[in-house]
This record gives structure tokens, C-alpha cells and sequence, in this order.
């Protein structure tokens, strides 16, 4: 009888995490089709939820300068635009043997899913998370409706 070690299967990650690497590697195989002017596209990872009286918005954003962050909101579409700077400059004849850390300008705009109350919203930046709360407009808020006579 022969004894193989077991190892444990590796659990399946976001289906679209690999889709920028695969962008990469096309644009390896023919040409920056930009001629090699293009910007790496930076594009921080977000989540979205809904609490009882607001929508709130969590970015990843380590290393983006706080002031280097605009939040704007027009209608139902909250947009997020900031840079993210390389703080290590390269030097001509340095070896990198690997580059996965993204850097340069980024802009997300999201579809919020219900009205907000625009003059309300609030930001925090901790830790390079921010979060933004947007407090959801009166209208869109539930109300409990009693039955008279």
C-alpha cells in the first residue's frame, strides 16, 4: 500500500478575480495596444449593504491619501475618484522580480438602490477603509401604516 500526503483543496475564490491578470497577459501576447502610454487601471474593492435607515459603502483604499479621495453624489449614483501614488520610485537597472500592488488615478461610480438623503451623507477614513453612510431619504424609509375604523 502506498501512502500519498493530503492537501487540502483550495476553495474558490471571486470567478472575475483573475480577469485584470488575463487582460495582462493578452496585452503581453500582442502589444499595449495604447503603445505603452496606458495607465495600470486601480480599482479598490468595495462592499455595499443596507442598514435600517442608510446605505453604507466600504472601500478598501491602504495606502490613498485621505485627501487624495473626492466623494460626490449626483441623483442615485455615488462616485468615488482618487489616486493612489507609488511611494517607491524605480531606479534604472533594479531588478523586480514581481509586481502585483496597483497604483495610479481610479473612479467607481455605483447605482445606489434606493433615494438617499444627498445633504446627509457622512465619510470616515480608518485603517484605509473608508466608509461612506448615505442615510436613505424619508420616502424610502418603511413606515408602519395603523388601521382605523
Amino acid at each position: 500500500m502506498t501512502l500519498v500526503k493530503w492537501t487540502p483543496r483550495r476553495r474558490w475564490a471571486d470567478p472575475f478575480e483573475n480577469l485584470l491578470g488575463f487582460e495582462d497577459s493578452i496585452d503581453r501576447m500582442f502589444g499595449d495596444p495604447s503603445g505603452g502610454t496606458a495607465q495600470p487601471v486601480y480599482n479598490p474593492r468595495l462592499d455595499v449593504y443596507e442598514e435600517k435607515d442608510s446605505i453604507v459603502v466600504d472601500v478598501d483604499l491602504p495606502g490613498v491619501e485621505k485627501d487624495a479621495v473626492s466623494i460626490s453624489v449626483d441623483g442615485d449614483v455615488l462616485t468615488l475618484k482618487g489616486e493612489r501614488k507609488q511611494v517607491r520610485e524605480e531606479k534604472e537597472g533594479e531588478n523586480v522580480y514581481r509586481r502585483e500592488r496597483f497604483y495610479g488615478s481610479f473612479q467607481r461610480s455605483l447605482q445606489l438602490p434606493t433615494d438617499i438623503d444627498a445633504d446627509n451623507v457622512k465619510a470616515a477614513y480608518t485603517n484605509g477603509v473608508l466608509r461612506v453612510t448615505l442615510p436613505k431619504s424619508e420616502a424610502a424609509k418603511p413606515r408602519q401604516i395603523s388601521i382605523t375604523d
